[in-house]
């Protein structure tokens, strides 16, 4: 047969693009502000053009506000988060190390695994998901097994839960020469976080968190006893594309090529991070505190329950407690088709038995909180629950005022 006859090769019929428009309540990506959508538009430029290498330092010097850091080594690694995390970890875990990690939620867990592809040996220290870690039992895990390297997650976006403290795991781990990665995906931008004067030696996070930025270039810092430990490896991580020491020639002094950075991405972090600047960076934690608060204050006004309790709930992700004889996936969809409106249900140890639900960034406003509280209270209404969507909103309004 000849090959030629046996049908051409025709262009799919692809319909233009044209996503529904909702409103981001979920645990990210949060909604994005119309300048950083605006600043994705611009012209590209090439990724060692002398505009984007000034760009690119402004980007670090943003970033160093946002970490609260004065670390040299603070940039956005080319990827979504959770490839800040995989440089964070595999730089700074070497083959036969052992790192320590809580098991008090979902990335603790992510944690683990990308510790071990690193070649390291993992230890746990364990909190049920839903609570904090406890200092002591921190304290405790480090003596037993000596890690090289203490791992936790600062706000932990399955459980809705915010570690308090950290200055005392952080110490503890210095006393025991582990040296401390933070993650602070859900937190950066969003709630109180200071890397420097809480001892923090690398933290990592996700831009379409609390910074309201697409997902592409994600923040990530380290200290100079950190980084000196990344340069002075005797075996090169086991990633090319996130090794930290050819990195470090692209965002360094030497702006030598490594890879394509994602230039939009850049151009739209910068602009998302020159608002949380414009904003200032602790009246932004406070937005988002009292935001949340009244999203919170509606979810107990109707009568829900929150899954943290006040001392380590997490305003940016609120983590509530799916009520009796109601399926949590079809509430997440009847708020979908109904109101445009994106929530979530739980991972892991809790799916089926949390929704949660983001407070982030440029989504943290009054209108989407009253936005929230009504479609959740109208959706458990109609599903037969026990609710009370008219005291929800009520509270929601009190503590809005």
């Amino acid at each position: 047969m000849d090959h030629h006859s046996a049908g051409e090769v025709t262009a799919p019929a692809v319909s233009e693009l044209d996503p529904p428009n909702r409103t981001l309540m979920g645990p990210g990506p949060s909604d994005v502000h119309p300048r950083v959508r605006r600043a994705m538009s611009t012209p590209l430029v090439g990724h060692l053009d002398p505009s984007f290498v000034e760009l690119m330092d402004e980007v670090q010097e943003l970033l160093r506000y946002t970490f609260r850091t004065e670390n040299e080594w603070t940039i956005p690694v080319s990827g979504t988060g959770s490839a800040a995390m995989e440089a964070a970890i595999g730089n700074l875990v070497e083959p036969g190390e052992t790192m320590l990690v809580p098991t008090n939620g979902y990335f603790g867990g992510r944690m683990a695994e990308m510790a071990r592809r690193a070649g390291g040996d993992v230890v746990e220290v364990d909190a049920p998901w839903g609570e904090p870690l406890d200092p002591a039992d921190v304290e405790s895990a480090l003596a037993a097994h000596d890690p090289d390297v203490f791992g936790f997650v600062h706000a932990e976006t399955s459980t809705g839960v915010l570690q308090p403290d950290v200055p005392a795991l952080t110490d503890a781990a210095h006393d025991h020469d582990a040296l401390v990665v933070a993650d602070t995906v859900t937190s950066l931008g969003g709630v109180e976080l200071r890397v420097d004067e809480w001892d923090i030696d690398v933290a990592y996070a996700g831009p379409q968190k609390c910074l309201s930025c697409p997902p592409g270039a994600s923040p990530l810092t380290l200290s100079d006893e950190a980084m000196e430990k990344v340069l002075s490896r005797e075996e090169a991580p086991r990633s090319w594309y996130l090794d930290l020491s050819l990195l470090e020639g692209y965002w360094g002094d030497e702006r030598a090529y490594h890879h394509t950075a994602p230039i939009t991405n850049v151009y739209a972090l910068r602009e998302a991070l020159r608002l949380v600047a414009e904003e200032g960076i602790e009246s932004r934690w406070r937005r988002h505190e009292r935001l949340a608060g009244a999203l919170k204050a509606g979810v107990v006004g109707m009568g829900l329950e929150m899954n943290a309790p006040d001392d380590y709930w997490l305003p940016s992700l609120n983590a509530v407690r799916v009520p009796d004889g109601v399926d949590d996936g079809e509430i997440c969809q009847t708020v979908l088709d109904d109101y445009d409106l994106e929530i979530a249900g739980g991972l892991g140890d809790l799916a089926g038995d949390i929704f949660r639900i983001g407070c982030m960034g440029h989504a943290a406003s009054p209108a989407n909180v009253v936005l929230t509280i009504t479609a959740l209270g109208d959706a458990l209404a109609t599903a037969g629950a026990d609710v009370d969507p008219d005291a929800g909103i009520g509270a929601v309004r009190e503590a809005l005022r």
